[in-house]
């Protein structure tokens, strides 16, 4: 008898926050793109410090490419620093901007 394996994939989450010039909600709605078209779910929010918070889930080569786009972000905008940290698993079925 021959048994097949399907490779498991492992769901990872990250807390991303950015900060610079991310001009208005243009990072958050690039952000929400990007993701969108790596396979990620999460959420996208400007904070009132003027920081973005992103909570984003998926494999970890998509979330790898994605927190790399983070370091530089869209043109017209201009990253001073990112932080990323491991996040609690949420399953978010889509990626969303917050306000």
């Amino acid at each position: 008898m021959v048994y097949a394996f399907k490779k498991q994939t492992m769901k990872k989450s990250l807390i991303i926050r950015i900060s610079g010039q991310l001009g208005g909600t243009l990072f958050r709605q690039a952000a929400r793109q990007r993701a969108e078209k790596l396979g990620l779910t999460g959420t996208a929010r400007n904070q009132s410090n003027g920081e973005l918070r992103i909570e984003v889930e998926g494999e970890e080569e998509a979330l790898q490419t994605f927190q790399e786009w983070c370091k530089t972000g869209p043109e017209g905008t201009q990253v001073d620093h990112v932080e990323v940290m491991d996040g609690p698993l949420q399953e978010f079925d889509r990626f969303m901007e917050m306000r």
